[in-house]
């Protein structure tokens, strides 16, 4: 399980690091249908196979429904936390601008550790920005990693399909992501091979996740389904809240939404051919 998580959130980050070090830009069609699509699997995964296990294992289902909404709702408030930290400080975004992510950058924060950069801000304010944008990224990955994790322990410690679909699947939506953390370490100065290393190193937090996923799925059948519904409530909100939106707002069309709908659709005939 570590292994295929390790690959799916650093090596997949990391790839997403090497190819914004080559081409230093980012192509808003291309990551826009890319995460979209990869959204729109994660969503198959969430309501067609990681819910329906968390309701087979019999807790109730209020139980199962109140674990999703304290994913969504805890996602939710640290994102917030976080935005309404680093938001007042980047010039460009005020009240003319999307409540929502419309670049790379601003998804993980690293515009605000760039623009600190920039001002050649005192190593402490470098430090704490850091810090931000590394909880940024945790906020992401560490549910994502819990997916891996919790599908883990349901399926009685063995890495059933849906684990590896997810594996794949947050590898493909970590590429992005790397690329919006590679392009402004080095337009900032940091060196190609030094900024691909730290971008693989953010993606470590995935494995935290499958971690705690399936510690707390392995305390028997409450902990499996407070440990499935948690997890799919925290995905639910970064597909809906984040990858969607920031999808369409980097590309303009209704390719995004085509790109959900045959997201879904191979994601149903993955878990059910």
């Amino acid at each position: 399980m570590i292994a295929v998580t390790a690959i799916a959130g650093v090596v997949g980050t990391g790839l997403g690091g090497l190819l914004g070090a080559m081409l230093q830009k980012d192509s808003n069609r291309t990551v826009s249908l890319l995460l979209s699509f990869a959204g729109g699997v994660m969503l198959s995964v969430v309501c067609f196979d990681l819910i329906v296990e968390a309701i087979e294992t019999n807790v109730g289902i209020y139980i199962v429904f109140l674990s999703v909404v304290l994913g969504v709702a805890i996602t939710f408030l640290l994102n917030y936390l976080i935005d309404r930290h680093t938001n007042p400080e980047v010039p460009h975004i005020d009240a003319n601008h999307p409540k929502t992510a419309d670049d790379l950058d601003e998804l993980i924060h690293s515009d605000h550790y760039y623009i600190h950069s920039s001002k050649q801000d005192n190593k402490f304010t470098l430090l704490v920005a850091g810090i931000v944008v590394a909880c940024a990224i945790a906020l992401h990955n560490v549910p994502e990693g819990m997916t891996i994790g919790a599908s883990y322990a349901s399926n009685n410690g063995v890495m059933g399909s849906s684990a590896y679909i997810l594996a794949v699947l947050i590898g493909l939506h970590n590429i992005p992501e790397g690329m919006a953390v590679s392009v402004p370490l080095i337009s900032g100065g940091v060196s190609k091979p030094k900024a691909v290393l730290l971008t693989a190193l953010s993606g470590s937090p995935t494995i935290i996740g499958a971690l705690i996923g399936y510690a707390i799925g392995e305390m028997g059948a409450l902990g499996l389904a407070l440990s499935l519904g948690f997890a799919s409530g925290a995905m639910l909100y970064v597909v809906f809240g984040e990858i969607i939106p920031q999808a369409i707002l980097m590309y303009h069309s209704k390719l995004p939404a085509f790109s959900v709908i045959v997201g879904i659709l191979v994601g149903l005939f993955i878990i059910h051919a």
